[in-house]
């Protein structure tokens, strides 16, 4: 992806909160940010170049036709051959075939260049959001950057297309017209030299604030799209509170400062466009009237001066539409702009320019040797303090404790979403950072405690992170996670489309369906992230009988605050403020009577600790 305004610093790759740096920074008019376009039209050369035929042939047959003008008005038809007379008029509808043929291919031409540049760039875009570390998600809100994914690509597309291509033309015309009036008349050609600073100058400076208005409302429309997605992906608890109104005259609010900026936006756009219209129209009179001077005393034909007229005004049209086409740039620069802010974000986990090979086959090893970890939203707080310890494959490990000490972290770091902020993480021998990001994260199965399922039928839903899956594979991965009886009791089976995130499955078909699909990836270590804490005790039972399978022949790590559900691990890990604090098995923890033994009390004996 190339849409990216060079940086300045450090700091502006890491720019999470996604915000304009200063008002100064959006009042400046540079369309630096659209030059990133130009890898993109490049993909496309060959529509490009028929884009740009078309633009020339059809300026070429608009500025003939003053020259036809011309000779009518002086030479008129008085004494003019019949033939003569029919070949005049046929090359002029000659010069109107082309004129529609080339607008007709610019008009084809350039919308396809503009739908495949923005497909392009949110191809891109979406692909850069995809490799972001979770910690640009932590302080980033997903509504804000759909907005940029969806709306700003869109406002890109207009320049890519249609706002370029009229730039394109009326440049052409522009600079044509110019070039004809100085071949026509030099005299009238530096009347209209003085009166161009009188109407640019106006255009260029009152752009700037259609600029400036023009990123304030798409960063409106961005927040109250933000507002609106978070509130309709939490509706149930949005009804159960029956805050439906209060959230709807939120939104309405954040609708209206939206309407307000791209108001204001328009009021601009429009004074901009009046102010273009009459400069050039009192320049064009101004001109005309000079010129009639000089026909009145001779000193220049009638044909002339209408041939100088009709230039003029193809200039100065293409003037006034270069005023308008110019605010449309001004709001594809702002989009571009926030596009390249979204891009210039770099994950700070990549994989290494030169990985080292994990071994193969894959063993399960797991060590983690003197680590410590600070979140970077909270710095003061050490979520991981000189842990160590090791896991021999095949081993299951249990990592207790109480909420905040530490036990997700570990499974961050495995998956490396975070780097250590010292010591080492290993798999097989070989630090986590120093192997190739996908080829780490391929030896990984999770089953996460809030099952992520996604709107595609539940085949696809197995199947993720195993693309090419046969439909026997699925199914004897779902019959391996209990999960094969229910399936095929739903009207289409595995053919049966989920809702967004399977809410039209209870918490244990949804848990067994994710079982199925770490089944199904095969992947040496699995991660059980609290699996059966939100299960009814039925549920519990099918869900423990999956996963009970699923960890035979594989390394397991189970986060788990139920203590029943990891009597039977070969060792339990015991954390509390970051550290690790006590190893062992069920029996000789309880024997230690420390941490593990009083949560076991609290939970096995709860009434004796009342």
């Amino acid at each position: 992806m190339q849409l990216v305004t060079p940086k300045s610093d450090g700091q502006d790759e890491q720019d999470p909160d996604l915000k304009d740096s200063s008002e100064e920074k959006a009042k400046r008019v540079s369309l630096r940010p659209l030059l990133g376009l130009k890898p993109y039209l490049f993909r496309h050369k060959a529509m490009l170049v028929a884009a740009l035929l078309a633009l020339l042939a059809s300026a070429g047959a608009t500025l003939a036709v003053p020259l036809a003008v011309r000779r009518m008005i002086d030479l008129g038809f008085s004494g003019i051959e019949p033939d003569l007379i029919d070949t005049y008029f046929g090359t002029l509808i000659g010069v109107g075939v082309v004129l529609a043929v080339a607008s007709a291919a610019r008009f084809y031409c350039v919308n396809w260049l503009g739908e495949r540049v923005v497909a392009d760039i949110r191809s891109d875009v979406f692909k850069h959001l995809t490799g972001l570390s979770p910690a640009f998600y932590e302080v980033s809100h997903s509504g804000e950057v759909m907005s940029r994914l969806t709306a700003d690509t869109t406002q890109v597309k207009a320049a890519a297309s249609t706002a370029i291509s009229q730039a394109i033309r009326n440049t052409l015309l522009l600079v044509g017209g110019a070039i004809m009036m100085v071949v026509t008349s030099t005299k009238l050609s530096l009347a209209v030299l003085i009166a161009i600073p009188f109407i640019v100058l106006p255009i260029v400076a009152y752009g700037r604030s259609v600029r400036a208005l023009s990123r304030q409302a798409q960063d409106t429309l961005a927040h109250a799209s933000a507002y609106a997605s978070e509130s309709l992906a939490q509706v149930r608890v949005l009804q159960a509170f029956t805050h439906e109104d209060v959230t709807a005259a939120r939104f309405a609010k954040a609708v209206d400062r939206s309407f307000d900026a791209a108001k204001a936006r328009a009021k601009a756009r429009a004074g901009l466009t009046a102010i273009a219209i009459f400069l050039v129209f009192v320049s064009v009179v101004g001109v005309l009237w000079f010129g009639a001077q000089d026909v009145l005393s001779g000193t220049m034909t009638g044909g002339t001066l209408g041939q100088f007229v009709l230039y003029a005004v193809l200039a100065a049209a293409a003037v006034g539409s270069l005023s308008e086409v110019w605010g449309e740039v001004a709001q594809a620069t702002g989009a571009a702009e926030r596009l390249g802010e979204l891009l210039r974000v770099q994950s700070e986990i990549k994989s290494p320019a030169h990985p080292k090979a994990l071994p193969e086959p894959p063993r399960g090893e797991i060590a983690f040797r003197d680590v410590s970890f600070t979140y970077p939203l909270r710095p003061e707080t050490r979520a991981l303090d000189d842990v160590s310890f090791k896991v021999k494959p095949g081993e299951r490990i249990a990592l207790v404790g109480p909420s905040g000490a530490g036990k997700t972290t570990i499974f961050a770091l495995l998956l490396r979403f975070y780097d250590a902020s010292s010591g080492r993480v290993e798999i097989d021998g070989v630090p986590v950072n120093e192997a190739d990001l996908n080829a780490l994260r391929s030896r990984f199965a999770v089953v996460p405690q809030e099952t992520a399922l996604f709107a595609d039928t539940i085949a696809a839903n197995i199947a993720y992170g195993a693309e090419g899956a046969s439909r026997d594979e699925i199914v004897e991965a779902a019959k391996a996670a209990f999960a094969n009886d229910f399936i095929e009791e739903l009207p289409q089976g595995y053919d049966t489309v989920l809702g967004e995130g399977g809410v039209t499955l209870s918490a244990g078909q949804r848990q067994r369906i994710a079982i199925a699909r770490a089944v199904l990836r095969e992947a040496p270590i699995l991660l059980l992230d609290e699996a059966t804490s939100a299960l009814d005790a039925n549920s519990e039972t099918l869900v423990q009988r999956a996963l009970d399978k699923v960890m035979d022949g594989r390394t397991t790590l189970v986060i788990a605050h139920r203590l029943s559900t990891v009597v039977g691990a070969d060792r339990i890990l015991v954390f509390d403020h970051g550290r690790l604090v006590e190893e062992g098995t069920h029996q000789t923890l309880l024997r230690k009577g420390g941490v593990y033994a009083h949560l076991a009390e609290l939970q096995f004996a709860p009434d004796a600790a009342e």
